[in-house]
Formats: structure tokens, C-alpha cells, sequence
């Protein structure tokens, strides 16, 4: 059982920048892969990066490529999400969830999630 929690969200202006975290319990973080998604007002989820469980492969998806940078520290059981330059359209509650083995795009091959933490970006 792995539970998440993230922290990091809050209200930032076009072109801002926040670091989301998301904590994991458990002994055997270093054994998932990680990822985050997000979810707009009426919009379905949607990925927005992963990273594998040694941190050497990640993925993104074409709306952030360039301006998020997903990284884990182990040690601390903890994944990041680093968000510069954000956009209006940015603005969804992000999850960060985990999976043992699985296509790492797809929200569907996920164990564990988080309850999500709320990013608003204001034009």
C-alpha cells in the first residue's frame, strides 16, 4: 500500500513559476514509477509527466515539454514537479500517482493516487 500526498499548489500569475511535491508512505517508493496528471473544470484527466523509478527516463506531454521538469528524490520518498512559465490553461488540480510497472502515459495503469492539489494560474 502506498498513499500520496501532494503539496505545493496555490495561485500564480502568467509566467510564474511553483514546485509541486508529492510524498510517499512507504519502504518501496524507489520501486515505482511516478507521474503526474491534472484535471480542468470539465475537462477529463489528463497526463502531464512521469519519471521512472531510478529517475533515468521521463516523459511529458507536448503542452509542458520545455517548461515542467519532473525529477524524485528517494531518500525522501518524494517526486517534484517543477512548473515555470505557467499558462492560464495550466490551471487544473494536479495528482501525482504511482505504478509498479505500466505505460506511464496512461492514467488507467496506475495503483496508487493522490487527492490532488490545486493550481490556478491568473493571465
Amino acid at each position: 500500500q502506498v498513499q500520496l500526498v501532494e503539496s505545493g499548489g496555490g495561485l500564480v500569475q502568467a509566467g510564474g513559476s511553483l514546485r509541486l511535491s508529492c510524498v510517499a508512505s512507504g519502504r518501496t517508493f524507489s520501486t515505482y514509477a511516478m507521474g503526474w496528471f491534472r484535471q480542468a473544470p470539465g475537462k477529463e484527466r489528463e497526463f502531464v509527466a512521469a519519471i521512472s523509478w531510478s529517475g533515468g527516463d521521463t516523459y511529458y506531454a507536448d503542452s509542458v515539454k520545455g517548461r515542467f521538469t519532473i525529477f524524485r528524490d528517494n531518500a525522501k520518498n518524494t517526486v517534484y514537479l517543477q512548473m515555470n512559465s505557467l499558462k492560464p490553461e495550466d490551471t487544473a488540480i494536479y495528482y501525482c500517482a504511482a505504478v509498479l510497472a505500466g505505460k506511464p502515459r496512461v492514467s488507467s495503469e496506475y495503483d496508487y493516487w493522490g487527492q490532488g492539489t490545486q493550481v490556478t494560474v491568473s493571465s
